[in-house]
């Protein structure tokens, strides 16, 4: 039995939206994932570290989800739900958790980690990165890339300039700090929203993708979705992300 329009936007506006665990999407959207493998390669490296940061770490999910973490292991967050979700998940396991405010600086020493790493940073930050790594030390990274889901934030708001997230900018930014990049790599990746129900999660937890979103401002757009989806199957959009580990050099002082 297929579910009405009304019962897909009732369920999709109250579910809880907060951390960054996509589950609630599962057989109702698909996305590709990107061939490096992130929490793999992060773990390698998180492993490998004696202290370590993680910027914005959202609910904690990608931290809590490895296998080894440093004997010093911190995580940034701003939204007071994501924080009660990291605290509970990374305590245990050792990790501290810090409320910040999503604006420089951030609040420790020069020179304190030797592994920097941040998954989906709304900005990156490079002088402070650059500043709060030790000589030698790594900032890893995966990024959302330019254009990334343009299909559904022109969909819903017309033609946008989505080329602020490009690969080397990042590049420049880092370089400017004083980085060394010494990996960079780039996907697109076909997205799939089987109803109008994950495309309203999707919009409500992903807040970037169309600014100021509601579902009673986008009324008649929804409408009209849910009908194209109903009679022509899922709506196709196109993620981007890139993956970016720049090195503070061993012969700049601390």
């Amino acid at each position: 039995m297929r579910r009405t329009y009304d019962d897909l936007v009732q369920e999709a506006s109250t579910v809880s939206v907060d951390g960054w665990d996509f589950s609630w999407l599962d057989g109702r959207a698909a996305e590709e994932w990107p061939s490096w493998g992130y929490s793999r390669l992060l773990g390698e490296r998180m492993a490998a570290a004696r202290a370590a940061l993680d910027i914005q770490t959202g609910g904690g999910e990608i931290l809590a989800g490895l296998p080894t973490l440093p004997p010093m292991i911190v995580a940034t967050e701003s939204w007071p739900p994501n924080l009660k979700l990291a605290a509970s998940r990374l305590r245990p396991r050792g990790a501290w958790v810090v409320a910040d405010d999503e604006e420089p600086r951030l609040p420790f020493r020069d020179g304190v980690f030797d592994l920097v790493s941040s998954r989906h940073p709304v900005v990156t930050w490079w002088e402070e990165i650059a500043r709060v790594l030790r000589p030698g030390g790594t900032y890893f990274s995966q990024q959302v890339g330019p254009w990334s889901v343009a299909e559904l934030t022109e969909y819903f708001m017309g033609p946008y300039d989505g080329s602020h997230r490009d690969p080397g900018n990042a590049r420049a930014a880092a370089e400017s700090a004083g980085l060394e990049v010494v990996d960079l790599r780039y996907e697109r990746l076909r997205m799939e929203f089987c109803d109008v129900g994950a495309v309203i999660y999707f919009l409500r937890k992903v807040i970037w993708i169309v600014p100021g979103f509601s579902v009673e401002r986008y009324e008649d757009k929804l409408r009209a979705l849910h009908e194209r989806i109903e009679a022509e199957g899922p709506f196709v959009a196109h993620s981007s992300r890139f993956l970016i580990e720049a090195r503070r050099p061993r012969g700049q002082a601390a």
